[in-house]
């Protein structure tokens, strides 16, 4: 008697309930904030990396008159030709 009168209760007290079996209204709002959360947190992680860091093409390598430094320092040109080799970079930047 009393295991028939506890199966009766029990769904009319679950069905009475608003929530019942949906685990609240709160969850169908709480995982678009979470994507939108991570999104953000990625747009963030990219757009700091890209200030810090510069853009790829301004990045770039050496100069020219580096190149020429290290050449000249390893020897691989004389004093003569790296004073022409500089003179002919410096008239070209102005």
């Amino acid at each position: 008697m009393l295991t028939t009168a506890t199966a009766i209760a029990v769904p009319a007290a679950v069905a009475a309930h608003p929530y019942a079996g949906g685990g609240g209204p709160g969850w169908w709002i709480v995982f678009p904030i979470l994507w939108f959360l991570l999104f953000a947190t990625v747009v963030f992680l990219i757009a700091r990396r890209a200030r810090r860091y510069g853009p790829p093409w301004a990045r770039g390598g050496a100069s020219g008159v580096d190149v020429l430094g290290e050449r000249y320092a390893r020897g691989e040109i004389d004093e003569a030709e790296y004073r022409q080799r500089l003179a002919v970079l410096k008239e070209d930047r102005r």
